[in-house]
């Protein structure tokens, strides 16, 4: 949707989940936005992202238009699920999104580095800005970027916490190894 197509209807519903709160936003061609925490805590986030990329838009709670979505959350969140199914509307630059289909094909209880992504895309010199894109994936947990480690295989940072990507990445059967250093005085 461009910015002279007028008003953009936006429909969001706030779910419960094993990781916490977490705000869904769907526009008019699907899923567009998955935030952690309440929309109080992300209103001004959403609306500074929403604004970017799709000019005037409303913000309407319609838990329904969802319904589809949040199921198959709980079903992922109860081990019952591994891939997600629904139209998604990615909003961001064609590397981004180029970045985010990578994601996509990284299987349910499988990790990839940020490398093996920036040579999935044909860059294999763009390590930090596959890192980059990652970093601003609108659709976390939905779009895998929990399975992506740094190529020694550490955990790197995650936008819901690291705690969230240990959890999100255990239920998905994959041992995590986290790394703790003890400071003797």
């Amino acid at each position: 949707m461009t910015r002279d197509q007028g008003v953009q209807a936006l429909h969001y519903a706030e779910i419960d989940s094993p990781i916490g709160p977490l705000v869904l936003v769907a526009s008019s061609q699907g899923l567009c936005a998955v935030e952690f925490g309440t929309l109080i805590d992300n209103k001004e986030k959403l609306e500074a992202w929403a604004g970017r990329w799709y000019g005037e838009f409303t913000l309407q709670e319609d838990r329904q238009r969802l319904t589809p979505v949040v199921q198959q959350l709980e079903q992922y969140f109860q081990g019952k699920r591994a891939a997600f199914e629904g139209e998604l509307d990615l909003q961001g630059t064609e590397f981004q999104k180029k970045v985010w289909q990578a994601l996509l094909k990284v299987p349910y209880g499988h990790t990839a580095s940020y490398k093996d992504i920036a040579a999935a895309i044909g860059s294999p010199k763009a390590v930090r800005a596959v890192g980059g894109a990652n970093n601003r994936n609108p659709i976390p947990v939905l779009i895998p970027c929990h399975r992506i480690i740094g190529a020694s295989g550490e955990l790197v940072g995650y936008g819901g916490g690291l705690d969230i990507k240990v959890f999100l990445l255990e239920l998905e059967g994959i041992v995590v190894q986290v790394q703790t250093t003890i400071v003797m005085e």
